[in-house]
């Protein structure tokens, strides 16, 4: 990531109109709260900062929201989203849209809005994030989407491993389109491993495995108990999640795993289920 050049307010023939216009632009911005670390993690300066989550919460959304907010305050930001990259026309207009009723109506008939699919990545915690992405590109910030779910069938007979190396590739085209800016990738926790998962040899090299690790830093939501709306056996819906984190930690804490999969994790507390825009039936 290369920085924009800053000039300074002291430098001689700064117009007064610019800072005027730059003073307007200040106070548009949305007020950023991220979780606490976030800008330890920031100044790491790494182009790709990864997020892996379980599906369904209404608060990794949310803190993602917030740590896209910190990291527009520095420079460009492409905000990369776990969704079909045959989405991406339909994302952009949402970005572009006039207001939030037609950046939501350009989400119709897309895979965000089916009332089918229900694993969280279209939860009403994620359409409140979405916008307030839009939010920060209306207040001037340089923001963007990137779609990067492979959107072509794995034919059946290629193991998981293949579809991996799909979504990794599309994870790199993030950093290719937009070449200054950074990436904060919002995925499933198993693609944002940087090194493989014994207990799932069909997986192989997870998505994010497959970008230059020196280029990434990969944060792993705690698990600290709560509820997370997914799908499982018993049906859909508000379903317990597992409590394996120090219940008190809180915020970003840089601390590799011994396995080398993650850098660290984003600890949130008790997590709340955040159903689909759209709930099936």
């Amino acid at each position: 990531m290369i920085p924009a050049p800053v000039r300074g307010a002291g430098n001689r023939g700064f117009p007064v109109i610019e800072l005027f216009a730059a003073a307007l632009l200040g106070a548009a911005q949305p007020a950023c709260t991220p979780p606490e670390g976030t800008e330890a993690l920031l100044a790491l300066e790494r182009r790709y900062i990864v997020v892996g989550e379980m599906h369904g919460t209404t608060e990794a959304p949310a803190a993602f929201a917030q740590m896209i907010c910190a990291a527009a305050e520095r420079g460009q930001v492409t905000v990369a989203l776990e969704l079909p990259t045959e989405m991406q026309p339909r994302l952009d207009a949402f970005l572009a849209a006039p207001d939030e009723a037609a950046a939501v109506a350009a989400l119709e008939g897309s895979h965000f809005l089916n009332p089918r699919m229900n694993d969280g990545r279209s939860s009403q915690a994620m359409l409140a994030m979405m916008l307030s992405v839009r939010a920060l590109r209306a207040a001037g910030r340089d923001v963007a989407f990137h779609a990067f779910q492979p959107s072509t069938p794995r034919p059946r007979e290629f193991a998981q491993a293949w579809y991996e190396l799909d979504m990794g590739h599309a994870l790199a085209q993030a950093a290719f389109a937009r070449p200054q800016a950074r990436v904060l990738v919002l995925v499933g926790n198993l693609h944002a491993r940087k090194t493989g998962f014994e207990r799932f040899p069909d997986v192989g090299l997870p998505a994010v495995g497959h970008l230059p690790a020196a280029d990434v830093v990969s944060l792993n939501v705690a698990q600290q108990g709560g509820e997370e709306w997914n799908c499982r056996q018993e049906g859909c819906g508000a379903n317990t999640s597992r409590g394996v984190y120090d219940a008190n930690a809180r915020g970003v804490i840089l601390e590799p795993t011994a396995d080398g999969a993650h850098d660290g994790v984003l600890a949130l507390g008790p997590t709340t289920a955040s159903p689909p825009i759209r709930p099936e039936g």
